[in-house]
C-alpha cells in the first residue's frame, strides 16, 4: 500500500474543490471530463462518475478537481470523496491509462528571452504541471524532476524553473543564450515527443519558501484579497515574462506584504522596480490603508 495523502483545498468557485495529492498523479498534462464515457481511461475519474453529484472531473499532476451538481453541498460530502480518493490511490490504481504509442507527440517548444539576460523561457504547447517547481541544483532535481536532471547536465545551467507550459532556466557566465539557446529548445523539444517523465514527485522544499495553499477561510480578508489580485493581476504578467509571485505573508501590523519570486524573477535585475512601480502601486491602490509595502524572497 502506497502513502499516500489528499488533502481538500477550496477554489473560488464553490461548486468547484481540489483533492491534493502528496505524490504525482500524471506525468504531466491535464485532462477533463464531463460524463463517464469520456472517462473511459481514467478507471478514477469513471469511478467519481458514481457518486450522483458529480458534474466534471479534472485531472492533473497532482490533484483532483471535481465540479459538483447543485443536488449537494461539498461541506455534506467532501470527506467522503477524499475518502475514496485516498484509498483508490492508496492501493496503488490507475489514474489515467495513457496510450503508448511510438509515433511522437507534435511538440512545439519556443524561445524566449525575459527582463533578466541570464534566464531563457522554452514556452511550449504541452501542459508541464499545474505546480510550479524550481531547482536550485542536480540534487534537488534527481529527487523530483527527472527533466530537470537532465537539464543540469549541460554545464552552463545554473537554475531550472517548471511552471504550466514553460520551462525557465538560468545560466551561469560562461555562455551566452545566442550561443546556445537553440540546442537547449531542441533538447526539450525531443524529451517531451518520447513521453519521458518531467515530475515523479513534488519536490519537499523548505518551509521558507513554500507558497501558502491554504484555504482563504483560515486567512485574513487582506491576505485572501492580496492572493486574489496576485492570481487575476500580477501572475499572468510575470508568467508571459517567464517568472512566477507567490504569496508569503501580510502582516497587520506593519502592513507589510511579502513574497517569493521564482524564476525569472528571482534575481533579475529589473525585479526590484517591477516590486515596487508596479505590484507595490497596485496593491496599495486596490486595498487602500492596508498596504505598507512588499517585499520579496527570492525562491
Amino acid at each position: 500500500m502506497k502513502d499516500i495523502k489528499i488533502t481538500i483545498q477550496e477554489t473560488n468557485n464553490n461548486a468547484i474543490i481540489k483533492f491534493v495529492s502528496n505524490s504525482i498523479l500524471i506525468n504531466g498534462g491535464s485532462y477533463e471530463f464531463t460524463n463517464i464515457d469520456e472517462a473511459k481511461n481514467s478507471p478514477l475519474a469513471q469511478q467519481l462518475f458514481y457518486l450522483p453529484f458529480v458534474k466534471k472531473i479534472f485531472v492533473t499532476a497532482n490533484f483532483i478537481a471535481i465540479q459538483r451538481f447543485d443536488i449537494v453541498e461539498w461541506s455534506d460530502v467532501q470527506e467522503e470523496v477524499r475518502e475514496q480518493v485516498e484509498a483508490y490511490l492508496q492501493e496503488g490504481n490507475t489514474v489515467i491509462k495513457e496510450e503508448r504509442t511510438d509515433k511522437k507527440e507534435a511538440i512545439e517548444v519556443y524561445a524566449e528571452v525575459t527582463p533578466n539576460p541570464s534566464v531563457m523561457k522554452f514556452g511550449t504547447n504541452k501542459a508541464l504541471t499545474q505546480t510550479d517547481v524550481e531547482f536550485k541544483n542536480i540534487d534537488e532535481a534527481s529527487k523530483s524532476s527527472p527533466l530537470a536532471q537532465a537539464l543540469f547536465v549541460f554545464p552552463f545551467v545554473k537554475e531550472v524553473f517548471i511552471s504550466d507550459n514553460y520551462v525557465s532556466i538560468s545560466k551561469y557566465d560562461m555562455v551566452e543564450w545566442n550561443e546556445v539557446y537553440g540546442e537547449v529548445r531542441t533538447f526539450i523539444r525531443e524529451y517531451l515527443q518520447e513521453g519521458k517523465t518531467i515530475l515523479k514527485e513534488l519536490p519537499k522544499q523548505e518551509e521558507s519558501k513554500k507558497e501558502i495553499t491554504v484555504s482563504k477561510e483560515d486567512l485574513s480578508e487582506t491576505s485572501a484579497k492580496i492572493i486574489d489580485i496576485l492570481d487575476e493581476y500580477i501572475k499572468p504578467a510575470v508568467a508571459s515574462d517567464g517568472g512566477n509571485i507567490a504569496f508569503k505573508s501580510y502582516d497587520e501590523e506593519s502592513k507589510r506584504v511579502s513574497v517569493i519570486l521564482q524564476g525569472a524573477c528571482s534575481g533579475c535585475p529589473s525585479s526590484t522596480i517591477t516590486l515596487k512601480n508596479g505590484i507595490e502601486t497596485m496593491l496599495k491602490e486596490m486595498l487602500p490603508n492596508k498596504i505598507n509595502e512588499v517585499v520579496a524572497i527570492n525562491g
